[in-house]
């Protein structure tokens, strides 16, 4: 995810490429960011990046942000403006771990590596309204951005975080009915694609309510209300709305109790 914003940010221009700065413990992934970005510079320490760096992406496991903050709190100055990526944990936690209120929260999407993410924002109070328009620029350039509290960024992770592996699941079962019906693999696969893509589009570049443009399709008595009567028999929307509650659910088990210390 931190090579999909890095790209994004020198696409649109927010930041040149030598104005980025990374640091990475594995070998191998430091060779994969020289190859993408032969101008950038590699800190020998993410104590050192902290040190030259004042806006930082902590593009880190959610797992691995808690051990690593102890060691870099006392790096932090006023001057610094932190964003996590780490899915599920809260600003309160973020902020007291870190000792800075001068931070932000961002549930980004996979699709950020091709420049169509989505993702949802939560800032902190400490955060200024430059931070956030920096903030914004950012992920702009990977998507589309979305403002939201730090308590729907649950919600967030259901249907956006989470949401491409339904919609590649969509589109597996697309192709797969294709292949069942006689077409080859490679042509259904390109039909339901391009046909997911498509639709898509259509909502977001006429923003018509997905349900006005589902009627336009349905001709009475044709193909298209016989097979939306299997996916209505087989609670299709119902079931789609359950995986997204079900995700964020998760997404609230895991971001886990804040101590009375953390909401402090």
């Amino acid at each position: 995810m931190a090579t999909a914003i890095a790209k994004g940010v020198v696409h649109a221009k927010v930041a040149a490429p030598n104005a980025l700065a990374f640091y990475e413990p594995s070998a191998e992934q430091v060779a994969k960011i020289k190859s993408l970005f032969p101008e950038a510079s590699l800190a020998s320490s993410a104590s050192e990046l902290f040190d030259r760096s004042h806006r930082l992406i902590l593009a880190v496991k959610p797992q691995v942000l808690e051990g690593i903050a102890m060691g870099l709190a006392p790096h932090v100055t006023p001057h610094h403006h932190l964003i996590s990526i780490a899915a599920g944990i809260p600003l309160a936690k973020l902020t007291q771990w870190f000792r800075t209120e001068r931070f932000t929260r961002v549930m980004p999407n996979t699709p950020c590596q091709c420049l169509q993410g989505a993702s949802g924002i939560a800032h902190s109070h400490g955060v200024s309204d430059q931070d956030k328009e920096w903030t914004d620029r950012v992920f702009r350039s990977v998507g589309t951005v979305v403002g939201v509290t730090d308590e729907q960024l649950h919600a967030v992770t259901g249907v956006s975080g989470s949401g491409p592996a339904y919609v590649l699941m969509m589109i597996e079962a697309l192709s797969d009915g294709g292949v069942a019906s006689g077409l080859s693999r490679e042509v259904a696969l390109k039909l339901a694609t391009q046909t997911v893509l498509g639709a898509a589009t259509m909502v977001q570049q006429t923003q018509v309510h997905p349900a006005i443009l589902r009627e336009q399709v349905t001709s009475p008595a044709g193909t298209t209300i016989e097979a939306l009567k299997v996916l209505e028999s087989g609670a299709f929307r119902s079931t789609v709305m359950q995986a997204v509650i079900a995700a964020t659910n998760r997404s609230k088990e895991l971001s886990g109790p804040i101590r009375k210390s953390e909401s402090s």
